[in-house]
């Protein structure tokens, strides 16, 4: 049966909300149409249900079979784990099965599955090569919990007899959509912005656990109001400097946003010695070691505590019984609590029942400790629903399925799983009725939990004289060496008891595992440990071990070191790049030159003046393609080229270990992966990249490891911060005050480059930039706060003249969010302008804007592009709604034109001869076929863009920034205007171009590498270049390089 290509979809029947489907009728469409021979599937049979999200209906409509009897399915999908009656013999299910922990009450289905011969695949372990889940519902838990407890905020703030906002807030199920409720929640936020929140709630803070996928699927949501996040550290300075003053109602301001704050276990615990500091690893392994502070440090600042923290008994817990009680005695101002993890007594212990969608909260009061059904009366609304991703039902199924769509092929059709890609095979728990390698450790913690090991149910403890925790991490299961490991201590005589267990979700992926070992004798726990440690450090016996991935690391009791003594192997200046896009050259051009003659002066002056004792830098260039890397490297003297994958975390851990420094020049996503190994590893991190709320989660990690994580050290942000903090803070030196700042930058073609009607060329793939023309704006101008809504952003475009480059006709686009940048240079409480924009040739924007309204920036999946071999020149008769006599009529630009007019998307007639040059130059007229993997017009114009607008061999880009900022004397007698200027163009050397845009990326970047090398910053932790140790001798050193920035000032 296994193998026959026909597909069943189970009924669920867990909870009556259960609604979601593995598969959409679109997904079911799609692999039915496509053929059994291209997609491995030959029929779907689908068992009726009532409460679907999806009819049954719709199925059909798309070639599926409706019936209960899945008997001829040889794969079997659900959401949730069936009844055990309805598990079938000899047929492969996939579902959420929550087994591979060799939890008990998981232990019945996996029995199940392996007394009739099936197969078992688990969704959780499903993972890409990037190293995360392919398939979860995090971020929709956490959506959904989210707007739930704002609802509540509504209804229980109203009980208090205070109107809110959040009062016209539904729940999640109410909506038709997630984007209807998020539209809902978007105009909560405006009428927060426009007439504040009463001051008696006020400030109204978000506390969120966790980093994961739940909490950021909750900060989705929060950040659609209008709002500010802020350190743990800042939570009192916020509230004032005596909470007990917000609880009088001392301030009467209504305030227009509201505070979100993100943290970690970090913020929750400290070690009960005080003179150590708090470490993860050692927190994992030793969490006695350590005591509860978050009831001390977080929660009485909290107005919601949003609970995403995967939790387990052995921790302590975020908040108590007793302490809560004591919190609320003393007017901490919580009113709810949403624990999107639905931990029944858990990390938060009072928290002692599940709720359900339909009557999500129930009350706390602590001061009697009593519960209640209602809203009203003291206490806490809770609320802890278990399904909260079938609330958004549609859209986490269509999530889902766009996933699992492209894998049930391979699942349906393969009998033997060696068969299977990697990534599926991994995921196979039991098949046909034997666990997998990789799980056949399953009933040995079984085992240890009922047989072998006699509890101490009080304690946690072993029934053994003496008791030791060791924690394992490593290879442990896809290398068989957990098996090794309970060899060792069951051969000794010993026993042991599972704690947790956390399996590694890739081949690159160590797991986890915490053991309690015993023994009647402390010499047989100490034979136990050392043959551990011998397998913990192979360098010490070789004979035992002698691959890398067969390495274990050891955790032992109180001993707090690293199980792995390996060589240190690193040298004193060297450099690792991580990429090797364009930005990579320069950068590496610079720091493996000093021993040359070129850039003879920025040399000269860094030895002069910021080098005491210098050696060569060495530079490694790493990339996912060996072949880019060496490209970059091939012409650099000192210079070497490695293949790295990031998700290879071993290989990234040596090549990180032989540098001081590290320069990533992956996409931001990839940071963070980045910035974890520096802090293990205590070794400097610069990017070019924002600096996001997850890299400043880690800013108390770098300072307790004492390296500095330089963030947005490039052009923008980077040498635009360094040149606005000089101009400020030499204001402020002369006792000015900063009323108005402007800036102006942008990487735009060199005049004579820009010879397209957009006047506009991409240096790489032209998607972000695209994007980033839908991102809304906000700025200050002359006192009032001006927000552009992303559609509108085009149309805010406003001519721009500088009168020190009369030459260039160009215009300004406003940049995000202006506003934080007030905060971030010191002048927010003062100046009445804020504004950063971006530059553009003057009429792009107009172009662009009426291109967006034509629908070329459509990111939909458009269905003319699912015909076969469609062609540019029908996909614009389709968007332009032209039709023509015949499909060999010919799209003239007068006929682009006039529908451009006609169709009132654009009003002037000098902006529709140039949108309809820039449709007929990036050959949207033309009859040729559109590639198959654009999916939709975004895709396709993205396409043509990078085709047709890309920079020839002998063109060059060109880089302008501009600042200017008034300024006035305490008494406003005297005003002044500072200016600084910026302009920079491509280069030419050797033959080579090197863009303007690559070097004022890479230059700075290069730059802060040698300021960390020399000990120039001193500063540790995550910082922006805005503190004067960076920016100081960075600009000096730019203008060294050969940077001309100018300044002045005019009265």
């Amino acid at each position: 049966m296994l193998g026959n290509g026909v597909v069943g979809i189970l009924s669920e029947s867990s909870n009556k909300w259960e609604r979601r489907v593995p598969l959409a009728p679109a997904h079911c469409a799609r692999l039915l149409h496509g053929g059994r021979q291209k997609t491995g599937i030959s029929r779907i049979i689908i068992q009726p249900s009532t409460k679907r999200i999806y009819h049954d209906a719709q199925y059909e409509d798309v070639g599926c079979e409706i019936s209960d009897d899945l008997s001829e399915c040889g794969l079997i999908l659900g959401i949730k784990q069936p009844k055990l009656e309805m598990i079938l013999p000899d047929r492969a299910y996939a579902f959420f099965s929550h087994t591979h922990k060799a939890q008990k009450e998981n232990m019945p289905l996996l029995d199940k599955i392996l007394s009739v011969r099936a197969s078992l695949y688990d969704y959780e372990l499903i993972v890409g090569n990037h190293g995360k889940r392919l398939l979860a519902f995090g971020n929709y838990a956490g959506r959904a919990g989210f707007i739930d407890i704002l609802h509540g905020l509504g209804q229980r703030y109203l009980s208090l007899g205070i109107s809110t906002p959040f009062l016209s807030l539904g729940l999640s199920y109410m909506y038709p959509s997630l984007a209807a409720a998020k539209a809902a929640v978007i105009s909560v936020g405006e009428e927060i912005a426009t007439q504040g929140l009463p001051p008696d709630i006020c400030p109204l803070i978000i506390v969120f656990t966790g980093s994961g996928n739940v909490s950021h699927g909750a900060q989705e949501i929060f950040k659609l109001l209008p709002h500010t996040f802020v350190d743990p550290s800042k939570l009192q300075e916020i509230c004032g400097k005596n909470v007990e003053l917000r609880q009088h109602g001392t301030t009467r301001k209504r305030v227009f946003q509201i505070y979100g704050c993100v943290v970690g276990c970090q913020h929750m615990v400290e070690h009960k010695d005080s003179t150590k500091k708090f470490d993860r690893v050692d927190y994992y392994a030793h969490p006695d070691q350590y005591q509860p502070i978050f009831h001390e440090k977080i929660a009485p600042y909290a107005s919601v505590i949003v609970n995403c923290m995967y939790w387990e008994r052995r921790f302590p817990r975020l908040l108590n019984t007793m302490q809560f009680q004591d919190l609320m005695r003393s007017g901490c101002p919580l009113v709810g609590i949403s624990d999107i993890t639905c931990d029944v007594g858990g990390s938060i212990e009072f928290i002692n029942q599940t709720t359900s969608i339909d009557s999500p909260f129930f009350r706390y009061d602590p001061f009697n400790d009593s519960y209640h059904c209602d809203l009203e009366g003291s206490g806490v609304i809770c609320s802890a629903v278990d399904i909260l991703p079938t609330e958004f039902a549609k859209e986490a199924s269509q999530h889902f399925g766009d996933i699992l769509s492209t894998l049930v092929g391979s699942l349906a059709s393969v009998v033997d799983i060696l068969e299977l890609p990697m990534h599926l095979r991994r995921a196979c728990i039991a098949h046909r009725g034997a666990l997998t390698s990789l799980y056949e450790y399953i009933p040995r913690m079984r085992k240890s939990e009922t047989e072998e090991l006699s509890v101490d149910i009080a304690n946690g403890h072993t029934n053994k004289k003496f008791n030791i925790q060791v924690s394992l991490s490593g290879h442990l299961f896809d290398q068989f060496l957990i098996n090794e490991a309970l060899d060792i201590i069951e051969a000794a005589g010993g026993s042991f008891h599972l704690v947790n267990c956390q399996v590694g979700q890739n081949a690159n992926a160590m797991s986890h595992s915490d053991l309690e070992i015993g023994a009647d004798d402390t010499v047989i726990l100490d034979k136990i440990i050392y043959s551990l440690n011998l397998m913990a450090n192979p360098e010490e016996n070789l004979d035992l071990v002698n691959k890398e991935t067969n390495k274990i690391f050891l955790k032992v009791g109180k001993i707090q070191e690293s199980s792995s003594k390996r060589e240190d192997t690193k040298r004193n200046t060297a450099v690792l790049l991580l990429g090797a896009g364009r930005v990579c050259y320069p950068a590496a051009d610079l720091l493996a030159s000093s021993g040359g003659s070129s850039h003879r002066q920025f040399w000269k002056t860094f030895l002069e003046n910021y080098a005491e004792d210098w050696n060569d830098v060495e530079v490694i260039v790493a990339s996912l393609y060996l072949k880019d890397a060496e490209e970059i490297t091939e012409d650099i003297a000192n210079a070497t080229a490695v293949q790295l994958d990031i998700t290879d975390s071993e290989k990234l851990f040596m090549y990180i270990s032989q540098v001081e420094v590290v320069i990533s020049l992956l996409p931001p996503s990839c940071h963070l992966t980045v910035a974890k190994a520096c802090i293990e590893l205590k070794k400097h991190l610069i990017t070019a990249s924002y600096i996001d709320d997850s890299m400043t989660l880690l800013d108390e990690q770098a300072r307790n490891a004492g390296i500095t994580i330089l963030g947005e050290m490039g052009l923008d942000p980077g040498i635009d911060h360094m040149l606005a903090m000089r101009m400020i803070n030499e204001s402020h030196l002369q006792k000015r005050i900063v009323k108005s700042f402007v800036s102006y930058c942008g990487g735009i073609p060199s005049p004579d480059s820009a010879n397209n009607p957009l006047a506009y060329k991409f240096s790489w793939n032209p998607a972000g930039a695209i994007r980033a023309g839908s991102n809304p704006a906000t700025y200050r101008y002359e006192g009032e706060t001006v927000k552009v809504e992303g559609k509108d952003l085009y149309d805010s475009a406003v001519r721009l003249r500088l009168p020190d480059l009369p030459a260039f006709a160009l215009e300004c686009i406003p940049n995000r969010n202006s506003l934080i940048y007030g905060d971030v240079y010191g002048i927010g409480h003062k100046a009445s302008t804020i504004f950063r924009g971006t530059l553009r040739y003057e009429g792009f924007s107009k172009v662009m804007g009426t291109l967006a309204r034509i629908g070329f920036l459509d990111t939909e999946v458009h269905s003319f592009l699912r015909n076969k071999k469609p062609l540019f020149r029908d996909f614009l008769l389709e968007l332009l709604k032209i039709k023509v006599e015949s499909n060999d009529s010919t799209i003239r630009e007068k006929d682009i034109r006039e529908s451009i007019i006609s169709s009132g998307l654009c009003k002037e007639q000098e902006t529709a001869v140039r949108v309809a040059k820039t449709i007929v130059f990036l050959g949207f007229h033309e009859p040729t076929e559109i590639p198959s993997s654009c999916q939709s017009a975004f895709d396709v114009t993205c396409h043509r863009m990078e085709e047709r607008l890309t920079y020839l061999k002998n063109e060059q880009d060109m880089v302008l920034l501009h600042h200017e900022i008034q300024v006035e004397s305490p008494d406003g007698q005297r005003k002044e205007c500072r200016k600084a200027t910026f302009l920079e163009f491509g280069r030419i050397e050797n033959g080579k171009i090197t863009s303007a845009m690559a070097r004022t990326v890479g230059i700075p970047i290069a730059i802060g590498a040698l300021l960390l090398l020399t000990n120039k910053i001193k500063t540790r932790g995550v910082l922006r270049p805005i503190e004067s140790e960076v920016y100081i001798p960075a600009l000096d050193l730019l203008q060294a390089y050969g940077f001309k920035l100018t300044e002045k000032i005019e009265s």
